[in-house]
């Protein structure tokens, strides 16, 4: 604990399909902090597909193991390289799975009472007539911040960069990690939630956030099904965003345009600045829907070919992935075997 070095976390949990709101908010970020900490050799980083967390709600066997390969296979063919960072399945790790166990012996259950997702079950709950306030939620859900300071205090990380609606997962994680340190010694380190303010959160098709909930996502790469051409189903995707009936020839406001606010993620700003004179001059939809097409295409066609190269070779992935979990086993291993000492849980006494 004397010697703290600097060590990035992310998790993806494997439902759904990676869609552009997830590569302009979490992967393409993720990934560059993650390359630069390693050039500068300003500490190490550790990304984990959450798979335990993805069954909490996701109730369906095929959709995990569909999820779980399109996940890994996008954040690989976008420039996350297993030899820099630690890449790894969570369900690889069994040390995770027994830590969140010894965290959960000492975690309030007051803590949990508190957690946003349980308490906004608990309140649909509440409006129901002859509804129990926990009818429908799993022990998976309630205790679903305790398996998340497992994932985190198993490596010790000290930088976990979230969203806003993940910061109290993170203050939660430093809590069950000092009532640990203090009923026992001090093994964790309390992590620091990171929130980058300047991180666009896209809009989607039908003018809300992009969000699989709302099903009005563009998909990153298709719909992970290799059989469907992603470039296709991309441009097919952006043709479907809601615009109003202003005709070609009237001046249109950028600042209020959902085609507009996505392409601002993904250009320069002296791009940025001559299409919204354009849309003050007049444009047509169809061709602010080619504009737009064209600049994200540009940017992750690279990645596609890579992408698609993957989804056809699981094997690949598979290898990926347990080289990650050999990886991070080296560290879970120590860490685990510290914390069963320090709760009592070791030999009786040293054989020959």
């Amino acid at each position: 604990m004397s010697e703290i070095k600097k060590r990035i976390l992310t998790g993806i949990t494997t439902t759904g399909i990676p869609h552009l709101g997830n590569y302009v908010g979490s992967i393409r970020p993720a990934i560059a902090s993650a390359n630069a900490a390693h050039e500068q050799n300003d500490g190490d980083a550790f990304f984990f597909l959450a798979d335990y967390h993805g069954i909490i709600k996701c109730f369906d066997p095929d959709e995990i193991h569909r999820s779980t390969r399109a996940i890994a296979a996008t954040w690989i063919a976008c420039g996350l390289d297993p030899e820099k960072v630690t890449f790894y399945r969570q369900s690889d790790i069994p040390e995770i799975a027994e830590l969140s166990w010894v965290l959960n012996c000492s975690c309030a259950k007051g803590l949990m009472n508190r957690a946003h997702a349980y308490k906004a079950a608990v309140d649909i709950n509440l409006t129901k007539p002859d509804t129990d306030p926990d009818y429908g939620i799993s022990m998976g859900l309630f205790s679903y911040p305790v398996l998340m300071a497992a994932d985190i205090l198993m490596f010790n990380a000290t930088h976990v960069p979230v969203g806003k609606d993940q910061i109290q997962h993170i203050e939660m994680a430093r809590d069950i990690a000092g009532s640990f340190n203090f009923k026992y010694k001090p093994l964790f380190v309390e992590p620091q939630a990171i929130v980058d303010e300047n991180t666009p959160l896209l809009t989607g098709l039908d003018g809300r956030k992009m969000s699989k909930s709302y099903n009005n996502t563009i998909p990153l790469f298709g719909d992970g099904n290799p059989q469907i051409d992603p470039e296709k189903a991309l441009k097919k995707a952006i043709a479907q965003i809601v615009t109003n009936s202003q005709a070609p020839s009237e001046p249109k406001d950028p600042d209020n345009c959902t085609i507009f606010e996505i392409y601002k993620a993904f250009a320069s700003d002296d791009e940025i600045h001559a299409l919204a004179e354009h849309y003050r001059r007049g444009i047509g939809w169809g061709e602010a829907k080619q504009i737009l097409f064209d600049k994200i295409n540009g940017e992750i066609a690279p990645y596609r070919e890579r992408y698609l190269q993957l989804m056809n070779d699981p094997k690949q992935l598979e290898e990926i992935l347990q080289m990650g979990a050999v990886k991070a086993r080296r560290v879970a291993q120590k860490q685990l075997d510290k914390t069963r000492r320090a709760i009592g849980i070791k030999p009786l006494a040293k054989l020959k």
